[in-house]
């Protein structure tokens, strides 16, 4: 594949476990550097980097901000970020 513009990735990595997940988007990072990335993830890890997220609640866009902002502006952001971190939705979390 030719290197695209724009990419876009629809729950691309909704099947790996979340160091697999991390390896991941810190590839994407380091190897597609100015390149346009569109990512559609439930994990929050998965776009935590990301320059912006848009948050979606019920069908409706509820934030578009950086992971720090959402998270001190966004409850339901906020709320979806504990769960994720304590592990109540992401049981193959390798711990480092």
């Amino acid at each position: 594949m030719r290197r695209p513009k724009i990419l876009i990735l629809d729950d691309s990595t909704s099947a790996c476990d979340t160091e697999t997940d991390r390896k991941i988007q810190q590839a994407f990072r380091q190897q597609l550097p100015g390149m346009t990335k569109i990512i559609i993830a439930q994990r929050i890890s998965t776009v935590q980097h990301c320059d912006r997220i848009l948050v979606m609640e019920g069908g409706h866009v509820t934030g578009f901000d950086t992971h720090e902002h959402l998270l001190a502006e966004n409850q339901f952001y906020r709320e979806v970020n504990e769960l994720q971190s304590m592990g109540t939705g992401d049981f193959d979390k390798v711990e480092s």
